[in-house]
């Protein structure tokens, strides 16, 4: 087997469902542990990482609002993945390698409400019901993302619907294009993304972008300030972001190995990077160094190493690191303010973009001539197989965020009313207030 397929989440997808019951199989209490470890860590990163992040960044009248859709959306997504979303996303039934069908798109339904599920079916060397929940925390955590840029404007009703129908026909088909295996249409492109560059990243951040452009700008955006009400949330959500990483990236090895050691590395060195490199670019060009563009940078840099986690060497995670600061910072400031886009918590400026230059300098530095750990020896050949991932996956979320939010908004209306938006989401749709002085 390459070492693609036995680093990265295909390589024990192969195994499932049908060679995972058949093989010889065998029970890992080493890796079984560590996966239990990195599962808790990823749901840390969205409760209640992602939601303090989120909710220091919006006035103090919404606060509530955006911790509530974080958390609504974990319960949500984490039925939705045991009823379908598990199936949709991994059942390789109908899958051959080279061949493109309808299963190179989307997995069917063998898998609905979990069937032929036991306590002692194995993915590899892990229990298949770890292996579950583990895919389970990044099902949750790419929606939640998306919530970032329509924050302190949506209706939580019609939140609620646009979640469960983007899961069911944006996220679980690009998870299965690019992790199910042979077969799968991104997986046989040979694209690399070994923990979620392109299906968590690109993915939400596109669809963020689209969100807040279907609902326009908040009330008074952008001549009335609307200042972060309490940064100190947003250092500690960022923190528990970066801790929980760890398990979205190492524990994308699905072994206690070098594979994940090495994962577990280079993203501590790009977060650190792009953290620094967002704070000079900011105080050289504003003046002052901000917390939240160091906790911004932290995040970018954590975001863009993510698919290039299992195959790039410390040196290629500096330059990630390095260019996804400098790169995002810019993005999130002046293209943002170039093109009077209301992306309210910078969804797009960093994991759309953030996810992109990951994505493309993965080509670049899975290749053992530049440090890296994958078997890329052509490299002008492989950024051009990522370029292709990344333009499919923005092309195809784009498209389809765009009708799931006109269709919502025909039937039952996206936006809040404008008293509602003023008064504050925590009251208008929670009867409920995040201080009361």
């Amino acid at each position: 087997m390459t070492l693609r397929k036995i680093a990265g989440l295909g390589a024990l997808l192969s195994l499932v469902p049908g060679f995972a019951m058949a093989d010889a199989a065998v029970l890992n209490g080493g890796d079984t542990a560590w996966m239990l470890v990195a599962t808790v860590l990823v749901l840390f990163m969205t409760i209640p990482g992602l939601a303090l992040f989120y909710a220091g960044m919006v006035r103090s009248k919404n606060v509530l609002s955006v911790l509530m859709q974080c958390f609504a959306v974990t319960g949500l997504i984490s039925v939705l993945w045991v009823v379908y979303g598990y199936s949709l996303a991994f059942d390789t039934t109908g899958m051959e390698q080279g061949v493109v069908n309808f299963n190179s798109f989307v997995g069917g339904l063998s898998k609905a409400f979990l069937g032929g599920l036991t306590s002692d079916s194995l993915v590899g060397g892990i229990p298949e019901s770890v292996f579950i929940t583990f895919q389970m925390t990044f099902a949750i955590i790419t929606p939640a993302l998306i919530v970032g840029a329509f924050a302190e404007r949506m209706k939580f009703s019609a939140m609620l619907v646009f979640m469960t129908v983007w899961f069911t026909i944006v996220y679980t088909p690009i998870a299965h294009m690019v992790w199910s295996g042979d077969g799968a249409l991104m997986w046989d492109w040979g694209v690399l993304d070994f923990a979620g560059g392109t299906v968590v990243h690109i993915n939400a951040g596109i669809a963020g972008l689209v969100a807040c452009l279907v609902l326009g700008k908040r009330k008074g955006f952008p001549t009335t300030a609307m200042p972060p009400h309490n940064l100190g949330y947003t250092l500690i959500g960022a923190s528990m972001l970066w801790v929980g990483w760890f398990g979205f990236n190492a524990g994308s090895a699905l072994a206690a190995n070098g594979t994940a050691g090495m994962a577990m590395l280079v993203t501590q060195i790009a977060t650190a990077t792009a953290a620094l490199s967002w704070m000079f670019a900011e105080w050289i060009t504003h003046r002052k160094p901000s917390v939240l563009g160091i906790a911004s940078g932290a995040v970018a840099g954590l975001v863009a190493i993510t698919p290039a986690s299992g195959t790039a060497g410390p040196m290629g995670a500096l330059v990630i690191g390095l260019a996804s600061g400098v790169i995002c910072f810019f993005c999130a400031t002046s293209l943002k303010r170039k093109f009077g886009y209301d992306d309210s918590l910078d969804v797009f400026g960093v994991h759309a973009v953030g996810g992109i230059v990951g994505a493309i300098l993965t080509g670049a530095f899975a290749a053992p001539a530049l440090g890296g750990f994958g078997t890329v020896e052509n490299i002008p050949a492989q950024l051009w197989v990522q370029f292709e991932g990344v333009a499919f996956t923005v092309v195809y979320t784009a498209v389809l965020t765009f009708v799931i939010l006109k269709v919502i908004d025909l039937v039952m209306g996206l936006r809040v009313s404008d008293e509602e938006e003023t008064v504050g989401l925590d009251l208008a749709l929670h009867n409920e207030r995040g201080y009361n002085l």
